[in-house]
């Protein structure tokens, strides 16, 4: 039986004053799977979190929430790839 080598594909938007906003980029780019995408002189940052289950996700995304220097990550988009080969 072939295992689904799908992928779950989330982006989110982060938080962090302005004046952390660099180190807490340089964070999440150690975590797997993550991204970072855009970091805004406000403070913002746009990150995208890629992962074989939606356990993964949600674990990663636990893991910015507590992150040093973090006010904020909303989950803005959430959607499941499936692998091409395996479709009809």
């Amino acid at each position: 039986m072939k295992v689904s080598q799908g992928v779950n594909i989330s982006s989110v938007i982060i938080g962090a004053l302005p004046d952390d906003a660099a180190q807490v980029a340089a964070g999440l780019r150690l975590l797997e799977g993550v991204e970072v995408h855009v970091v805004n002189e406000d403070g913002r940052i746009i990150v995208s979190i890629e992962s074989a289950s939606e356990g993964a996700t949600v674990t990663t995304f636990e893991a910015i929430h507590r992150m040093p220097g973090v006010l904020s990550a909303s989950l803005v988009y959430h959607q499941y790839e499936s692998d091409p080969d395996e479709e009809a």
